[in-house]
């Protein structure tokens, strides 16, 4: 039987997605006590983190191996990247120690060896000697202000601008974070391997993993950006962490060698003296050393691949937090001691306990407003138009409106830098869209309501990131004005702005 050119090869790619996914299925689950792990100090943790931090996105805890608990708070889910920032330098890492396996460089090479033609045309001494290892471990020998707004989307090369900076101190001497440092390991990798990090990980461990539709963002220069810019989803963190718990072994074959997962984790520079700090405890090959004999990759706002070697256990974290310490905190007060606590073999199995855990990590969710019954004023303001004046968020006019197959729901139609915006907002969930302009461009899931007689509040939430921003609209005057004020989890907080109806 003859069939059309195009179903077999939509056959043959369904074949391949089947077989892939069999390869490398999801990590095994398991009831936390089978693992020696108390359900009841598991879910203390997730009501500690929630009270706490309130800024968790998603939650993922590996013992001996075995997924024991996991959550996302929606509308985060299971199945939807998160973005990593600095977590990704962890990664460009991996990839440096395949290169220097597959025989590519070294971590004693010079920097200069392998841009020649980029480097400046009288190279400072030290400069000149700065090697690989001084990239890897942020001891470069710059000052952080050299670097603070190195311009990582620049149409020039970024090689070029990079080496162009002042090296004040001798390299490998001190520390100073410095992610232009990582992008450079990433151009070094594309140098001697002819592909993108992102290019070069994929065979060698994201396939072996798992870890489908890896994304990362490049340089204008086409050259993964190395310290920040992938994104990936949380059970994709937790294997990377389980991996190098196992010394780079995964399913019987050796992904990354053994020696250089021992050496990258391992403490090289010093880094502060705080003991109640998890950034004072040492720096390794773009890993953190942490308290309690634990290290970790981490990224900006909460995103977390906490290693526990002691206790055989890997923490996988993405948030939204100002707060990074205080995750820390909480994963140690509460997740530490039920790891410590394990007696030989499993703890007696305990099916309410566990029963209780799974019902509150099926049914968590980012807060949301909570809304009142609809006022008069809503009727008195729909679908009239609030113009502003010019402000840093480039809002220039709002209006809200009743869905017309809704009672429940609110239209708002926004207008940013001259583009429109038109999202459904329904207070009895998040209603996922995408929005195109503004500061929440991209995937976003909307929730709003009136939460005063003269107060709309929308939350809005870009899921495959950290962000979150509540936006308050208080109308005055009949609904002759309306202030708009913006609430962001993270960052600087906009000043309120005023509009007028037309």
């Amino acid at each position: 039987m003859n069939l059309p050119r195009g179903l077999v090869a939509l056959l043959i790619a369904s074949l391949c997605s089947i077989a892939s996914r069999a390869a490398a299925p999801g990590l095994p689950r398991s009831a936390p006590e089978a693992q020696g792990v108390s359900a009841a100090a598991l879910l203390e943790f997730v009501e500690e983190a929630e009270a706490k931090i309130n800024a968790l996105h998603s939650v993922v805890i590996v013992r001996h191996g075995q997924v024991i608990a996991e959550g996302w708070w929606s509308p985060y889910a299971a199945e939807e990247p998160h973005v990593m920032f600095s977590l990704s330098k962890s990664f460009t890492s991996t990839a440096v120690g395949l290169a220097i396996a597959d025989g590519k460089m070294s971590v004693d090479d010079l920097v200069s060896k392998f841009f020649p033609e980029e480097m400046p045309e009288k190279p400072s001494t030290n400069l000149k000697a700065m090697r690989v290892r001084d990239l890897l471990t942020m001891s470069t020998g710059h000052h952080n202000e050299d670097i603070a707004t190195f311009p990582f989307m620049a149409e020039e090369s970024l090689v070029k601008k990079f080496l162009a900076l002042p090296v004040t101190h001798k390299p490998g001497t001190s520390f100073v974070y410095n992610t232009p440092a990582t992008y450079m390991l990433s151009a070094i990798v594309q140098k001697v391997t002819g592909q993108t990090v992102l290019e070069y990980l994929k065979p060698r461990l994201f396939d072996p993993l798992g870890i489908a539709h890896a994304t990362w963002e490049a340089s204008k220069q086409g050259i993964s950006l190395g310290g920040f810019g992938l994104s990936i989803r949380t059970e994709d963190i937790a294997k990377f962490g389980q991996l190098y718990l196992q010394r780079g072994m995964w399913q019987g074959k050796q992904l990354v060698p053994a020696a250089w997962t021992e050496t990258a984790t391992a403490r090289w520079m010093s880094n502060g003296s705080s003991p109640t700090s998890d950034w004072d405890q040492g720096y390794g090959f773009q890993f953190w050393r942490c308290r309690n004999g634990a290290f970790r990759g981490d990224g900006a706002h909460g995103q977390f691949c906490v290693v526990l070697p002691e206790q055989d256990a890997v923490v996988a974290i993405t948030a939204g937090t100002r707060d990074l310490q205080g995750v820390l905190n909480v994963v140690w007060a509460k997740i530490l001691p039920a790891l410590q606590a394990e007696v030989k073999g499993a703890l007696p199995a305990d099916a309410a306990a566990d029963e209780k855990l799974k019902r509150k990590l099926a049914s968590l969710t980012l807060k949301k407003a909570v809304g009142i019954a609809t006022p008069a004023l809503a009727k008195e303001i729909a679908s009239r138009r609030y113009v502003f004046p010019k402000n840093p968020q480039a809002i220039e006019a709002i209006t809200l409106a009743p869905a017309d197959d809704d009672v429940k729901a609110t239209v708002m139609t926004v207008v940013i830098n001259g583009a429109e915006d038109k999202v459904k907002i329904s207070g009895e969930g998040w209603t996922r869209g995408e929005l195109q302009n503004g500061p929440s461009a991209g995937r976003v899931a909307l929730s709003g309501a009136w939460t005063a007689a003269d107060t709309f509040t929308l939350d809005v939430v870009r899921y495959q990131t950290p962000f979150t921003a509540r936006y308050r609209m208080k109308f005055t005057g009949d609904g002759e004005t309306v202030t708009l004020e913006t609430a962001p989890n993270v960052g600087a907080t906009p000043a309120a702005v005023v509009g007028r109806r037309e």
